[in-house]
């Protein structure tokens, strides 16, 4: 096992028992502080694809702490909520077009944008999953983790299997042999989550291969937006993963996916 692998792990099994303890053992506020923080976290090293100074990052990261507290009044509304969130999934379609279509039409505007879309709704999304729906701590951590088998799988199923890119304008090591590892161990999760929540897998498990295809598009986006800023990784907070928006970028594209057809199946109220 090389060091860097070794390191991914470790770093991994630390962050997911933290996330599992503060998620399914303490009071709600401490998930909504926990969650909170990773995203104002990311928001911080997103700032750093807009090539400006510290003080303009800072702005930047208190613009979208103050979008996160706006965004939760507006979703008190069933109807609100439902807006914000429908705004998300049209965001990461059109993420999709700009990642295939115009990579390199990239600037430091489209770029804040970008993760004002990014981050508000994702945040929304988890903190709508954890206290308005019941048993809302099992459903946050089945979310990351639906997202973390996908990453998994592309991991090791591009890394033993892969042959064909998936967007090498955007990221080069990336390939559909590990596109199709990736689904098929998050499938394999979320066939068992409709079992655990008693769910009909017929519609569950699309609806979950959904929610992974959209979260290939937010780690490309992240991708082409760190290939537009000059950057390598995010940031360098968790080793062996390098930033945190390297290991949340692919939530913030899933988590709304899944809370919307969650909402059609009427899982949400």
């Amino acid at each position: 096992m090389s060091d860097g692998l070794r390191k991914r792990i470790v770093t991994a099994v630390v962050l997911g028992v933290a996330l599992l303890v503060v998620l399914l053992g303490l009071p709600p506020l401490y998930s909504v502080a926990l969650v909170s923080v990773l995203v104002l976290a990311g928001a911080w090293e997103w700032s750093g694809f807009l090539k400006v100074g510290t003080a303009a990052r800072a702005a930047y990261v208190g613009l979208i702490a103050l979008l996160m507290w706006a965004a939760w009044g507006v979703a008190a509304s069933g109807r609100g909520r439902n807006l914000l969130i429908m705004i998300a999934v049209a965001w990461w379609l059109v993420a999709l077009a700009w990642v295939a279509l115009a990579p390199r039409r990239t600037s430091s505007l489209g770029a804040a944008l970008a993760g004002v879309l990014a981050l508000v709704p994702a945040w929304l999304a988890l903190m709508c999953l954890r206290l308005s729906v019941d048993h809302g701590a099992e459903w946050v951590v089945f979310t990351l983790i639906l997202v973390f088998a996908a990453d998994i799988g592309a991991y090791f199923g591009g890394r033993h299997f892969g042959r064909v890119k998936l967007a090498p304008r955007v990221s080069p090591n990336k390939t559909w042999e590990g596109v199709l590892g990736g689904m098929l161990l998050s499938s394999a999760w979320a066939f068992g989550g409709s079992l655990w929540f008693h769910l009909p897998w017929l519609t569950f498990v699309p609806l979950c291969i959904a929610a992974v295809a959209f979260s290939i598009v937010g780690d490309l986006t992240e991708s082409m937006l760190k290939r537009f800023a000059g950057l390598k990784d995010s940031g360098a907070l968790l080793p062996g993963h390098g930033g945190m928006m390297d290991r949340i970028d692919s939530i913030t594209a899933a988590a709304p996916v899944l809370f919307f057809g969650l909402t059609l199946m009427g899982v949400v109220p």
